[in-house]
């Protein structure tokens, strides 16, 4: 199953989609009031537990697309999160992807009373160790941090019933695949699982069929063509000159 929309705001609600009340509060809170096309399309499918391959870039709504059913469905289930585990994993390929994800969680969730951590390369490894010390209902990882705090016994993933990719061709272009296809065979095989991308490349084609099963494709923007809600300026500006306007910009 395909669809394809390419328009920016809807005439639905969240209601309309299913979206819990505890949630909607949340986002009345944030004043997030109409759902973008790529939530409308995929959050109704995601609360039925179906798994999804999402062709979407920056802009078009696609953290809440996936953080509001995630949310919704852990909160519902309520089963008890071991030490060391987590029952939803969002894999990001950057430190500031993986924060923005763990601070739209933080809001969406205000009033569900769920766990969550969010674990990065860079800085200090115990604090992360000690966040997921009680286990979490929901982690946001960059793979390589990831991968350390499994290796070191902090983490196991024989728990995660949902399982994201955000952005994985960037993961491809950052030299992330191999690792993603290490956490990822950690994984129950019985789980609901993600995918999204901006861009399709055959790696990503390939690891989307060993990810997804049956999944729902959704389009929302023609493939490496740019967000409509994206500012785009051009300037032309002589080689000798550019560090200097760069600093000015």
């Amino acid at each position: 199953m395909c669809i394809r929309n390419n328009s920016i705001l809807t005439d639905s609600n969240f209601r309309d989609l299913g979206v819990a009340e505890a949630l909607q509060r949340a986002l009345r809170a944030e004043d997030y009031l109409t759902p973008t096309p790529i939530q409308t399309q995929a959050i109704p499918v995601l609360l039925t537990g179906k798994d999804i391959l999402g062709i979407a870039q920056t802009g078009t709504g696609k953290t809440a697309a996936f953080l509001l059913p995630i949310l919704q469905r852990l909160a519902e289930s309520r089963v008890a999160t071991g030490p060391r585990s987590t029952r939803a994993l969002v894999l990001a390929p950057t430190r500031e992807l993986a924060v923005q994800i763990g601070e739209r969680a933080r809001a969406y969730g205000h009033h569900l009373g769920l766990r969550h951590a969010v674990v990065y390369g860079g800085v200090g490894i115990r604090p992360q160790i000690a966040a997921l010390s009680r286990g979490v209902d929901l982690l946001i990882a960059t793979p390589g941090r990831l991968l350390d705090l499994i290796q070191q016994g902090q983490l196991r993933l024989d728990r995660v019933t949902h399982l994201v990719l955000d952005e994985a061709d960037r993961m491809l272009d950052m030299g992330f695949i191999r690792d993603v296809r290490k956490i990822v065979a950690l994984t129950p095989k019985e789980r609901q699982s993600l995918l999204f991308s901006a861009t399709m490349p055959q790696e990503i084609g390939r690891l989307a069929a060993e990810l997804l099963r049956a999944p729902v494709r959704i389009e929302v923007t023609p493939a490496a063509s740019t967000v409509e809600r994206v500012e785009q300026r051009a300037y032309m500006v002589p080689m000798p000159s550019k560090r200097a306007f760069l600093t000015r910009l």
